[in-house]
């Protein structure tokens, strides 16, 4: 068994092939972006490379503190160097309106960044505020502008992004997740991502309370096995908590709240007020959002992108401790043709993606149990070596973890988050499309990948399972046969992807309305 197969099936390999389909959507948006960011920065045009030669990769034993930041591009390869996401620049003359004194005076004069911008590049691993002279961060704006922006700014101004409309129907105690089923046939389709919905950044269901309470004790336990940050990155963290937290506000009026200072935030949910000067960035999120986050940051050595903080309660086989510093491809290594397939295109598309496209997917799994966090050597590990004859079918759980990356404006930082949700197989049984969808993917999916995906050790009880869901879907004519006229149905990609037809009523009637 090979030891990040659970997980990086659900993340890493995930994230690698989103960002190899994403491509296809760049191609159209790149030609017209390119040009204004050149203009933007004031670079001359030039052609870049189309060679494919990756950097060279870090030496073995570099310290913990620079780990993965001393590699360089090969002169060969792309050029990530002089390659920077558009800029937010354009934002600085509203922010200006809500400002006052020297802060306005400032982001109204919203001077260009220097021609060359790479040798005034905010060092990675420098905190921001302690930078002497005007530096500038990869989405264009300076150390100073920085400061005249101050605590909580307009993110979806920044952004583009726009801020989620009020949840009128939540109810804290009958909310459910949405029902996620991101099943795919076949494997090699395109357009396995869509534009992030910007109402479901962050999820709440009923599960809120109980899931802060153990992914705090996760941290008791594991200290920076889950949540640790490198220096450097102190802007990337307060503004990924800021938005969190405004988001909060937008969505859930009526549990959460920022005193009128923006120094208090109040949690109604889990009645707590929370000191966010006096307490680190993700330590705030620990302790109010169950969401996981990966954050990555441009070293401006290279161009490429290093993790360089993270609060991740949900792994499987793997923790923060053992990928923070590292270089996207080194993250990536376990997962096979990873630098064949699937690394340029990676490495490419963070190098450009834009703050007002975030994107979403799904991945998913098959689990005894729900197994939220899972260091190597866990027990829990042991079930997927066998197939365990007294197994029961209530036990076996779907895991989708539903991710999103969106791209941070102040810091430029890219953030990847995700949350871990599980559902009883039995609940497939009145879902139209899906027993016959899944079975498919069980039976003929593509042999590696389903020995990555590692569902075996469930599959005696699943396959059979879904056998009976499948025949009863057909009889009860919920589902047309292939063989059986026009509007027979083929296993393939639902259209309702993610969902399936008639989800919202499902969930509704869960939820009481």
């Amino acid at each position: 068994m090979v030891p990040f197969s659970i997980f990086t099936s659900h993340w890493a390999l995930g994230l690698g092939a989103f960002f190899l389909l994403s491509s296809v959507y760049m191609l159209a948006v790149r030609k017209r972006q390119r040009g204004s960011v050149l203009e933007r920065f004031r670079f001359p045009r030039r052609r870049a490379s189309g060679a494919s030669t990756p950097p060279r990769s870090i030496s073995p034993g570099t310290p913990k503190e620079t780990k993965g930041c001393l590699s360089s591009t090969a002169s060969s390869g792309p050029d990530y160097l002089n390659t920077f996401p558009p800029s937010c620049r354009s934002a600085l003359p509203k922010l200006a309106k809500s400002a006052t004194g020297e802060n306005k005076r400032i982001l109204k004069a919203a001077n260009a960044p220097p021609k060359d911008l790479v040798k005034e590049a905010l060092p990675m691993l420098s905190p921001y505020s302690e930078s002497r002279s005007r530096k500038y961060t990869p989405t264009g704006l300076s150390t100073d502008e920085l400061r005249a922006i101050g605590d909580f700014p307009a993110y979806d101004v920044l952004s583009g992004v726009p801020l989620p409309s009020p949840y009128k129907t939540f109810d804290p105690v009958k909310a459910l997740p949405r029902p996620y089923r991101p099943f795919r046939w076949n494997y090699h389709q395109t357009m396995s991502f869509t534009k992030m919905e910007t109402d479901w950044w962050l999820e709440i269901d009923n599960s809120y309370v109980s899931i802060i309470k153990k992914r705090q004790a996760l941290f008791r336990e594991y200290g920076n096995k889950v949540l640790d940050f490198m220096p450097g990155s102190e802007l990337v963290c307060k503004e990924l908590m800021e938005m969190c937290l405004q988001f909060y506000c937008a969505r859930y009026p009526t549990y959460f709240s920022l005193s009128a200072d923006k120094k208090i935030f109040h949690n109604n949910l889990l009645k707590t007020e929370t000191d966010i000067k006096s307490i680190p960035p993700l330590h705030v999120l620990l302790d109010n959002v169950p969401e996981d986050f990966a954050i990555v940051l441009r070293n401006e050595k290279d161009g490429m992108y290093y993790m360089r903080a993270g609060v991740i309660c949900s792994s499987l086989g793997w923790n923060v401790s053992t990928k923070i510093g590292l270089q996207l491809r080194d993250i990536h290594s376990p997962i096979p043709d990873y630098k064949e397939k699937m690394q340029f295109s990676m490495d490419r598309y963070f190098s450009k993606m834009p703050t007002h496209a975030p994107i979403q997917r799904g991945s998913w799994g098959l689990e005894v149990g729900t197994p939220l966090f899972m260091p190597p050597g866990d027990p829990h590990e042991k079930l997927r070596e066998s197939q365990d004859e007294d197994l029961q079918l209530a036990d076996c759980n779907l895991r989708v973890d539903w991710q999103t990356l969106r791209r941070l404006p102040l810091s430029g930082g890219i953030v990847f988050n995700f949350t871990a949700l599980f559902t009883p197989v039995v609940e497939f049984r009145d879902e139209p499309y899906v027993p016959a969808l899944l079975l498919k993917i069980l039976k003929e999916g593509k042999k590696s990948l389903m020995e990555y995906k590692n569902t075996w050790h469930v599959e005696h009880v699943v396959v059979p399972a879904l056998e009976a869901y499948a025949r009863e879907q057909v009889e009860k004519g919920l589902v047309t046969p292939e063989h059986e006229g026009d509007e027979a149905w083929s296993e393939r990609t639902l259209d309702e992807s993610p969902y399936f037809p008639g989800w919202e009523q499902k969930w509704h009637r869960q939820q009481g309305y």
